[in-house]
């Protein structure tokens, strides 16, 4: 079934979580359209990684349900949902003893990819992702920051999912970094058309990468807006959101992103 507005590529139905006599997310409504990306912002404690481990079920709903592709991810094998979903984190996750190559071709090479195929993918990705080719050989200590995190990236595209979940993907690198990759992911995002969460607490990564953003507080959703719908927003949260971080926030390199 193909998505649609009415038919989106992740809906949360009434999803709570709860640890013990904590609600960790509570009664959260929420749908991702396709080829978007919904950035879930919010402070440290929101819900916002825990709505996204819901997703490729990392972690399971205590009540509610999650859909993906129209069908519930409870009752999809849980091996086949996440190996069409990327996932990206901030440490990024490489296997230390695998070259880049191979940590790229990881997926492909559970698939059972042919080797030919799964070379001609990785030499692909190292170029769309923005890495020189000699370092397919070399291991993620011998990387950079920027360049682990290119590669992490690459590695969640390796099996052309259509979902991508990136969690704060881009916190841990100095500010220069961090602003190229934010250019280079939306440069990538403008072909490939993936349908993409993403999880941030900086006002400035959402407002730059966001089609809309998802505030959250305390385990709820607060609002739903757009970049400049969420600027403007009258919304309380929004506004307090707002006014506690847009001194940090410069509008001028945003414009230059479209």
């Amino acid at each position: 079934m193909q998505p649609t507005a009415a038919n989106p590529v992740v809906e949360f139905r009434e999803v709570s979580y709860r640890i013990a006599d904590a609600d960790i997310l509570s009664g959260l409504n929420l749908t991702v359209q396709a080829g978007e990306i919904l950035v879930l912002l919010g402070r440290s404690g929101s819900g916002k990684t825990t709505t996204l481990k819901l997703v490729n079920r990392l972690l399971s709903p205590t009540a509610g349900e999650i859909r993906v592709n129209a069908a519930s991810n409870a009752n999809v094998d849980v091996i086949r949902l996440r190996r069409g979903i990327g996932y990206v984190i901030q440490e990024v996750g490489l296997f230390p003893h695998f070259t880049v190559a191979r940590n790229i071709a990881l997926v492909p090479r559970i698939e059972h990819w042919p080797e030919e195929k799964i070379r001609a993918r990785v030499d692909e990705l190292i170029g769309v992702v923005g890495l020189e080719p000699e370092l397919a050989v070399r291991y993620p200590h011998q990387l950079s920051g920027g360049q682990r995190q290119r590669v992490g990236v690459a590695r969640a595209l390796a099996a052309d999912p259509q979902i991508l979940l990136m969690d704060e993907p881009f916190g841990a690198l100095d500010p220069l970094t961090r602003d190229e990759l934010q250019r280079e992911f939306l440069s990538l995002q403008r072909r490939l058309g993936k349908t993409v969460i993403f999880v941030t607490h900086d006002l400035h990564e959402a407002m730059r990468l966001g089609s809309r953003i998802a505030l959250m507080e305390a385990g709820h959703l607060v609002t739903l807006l757009t970049p400049s719908e969420f600027l403007r927003s009258p919304d309380p949260w929004a506004a307090a959101y707002v006014r506690a971080f847009g001194d940090r926030l410069d509008l001028a390199p945003l414009k230059g992103t479209s």
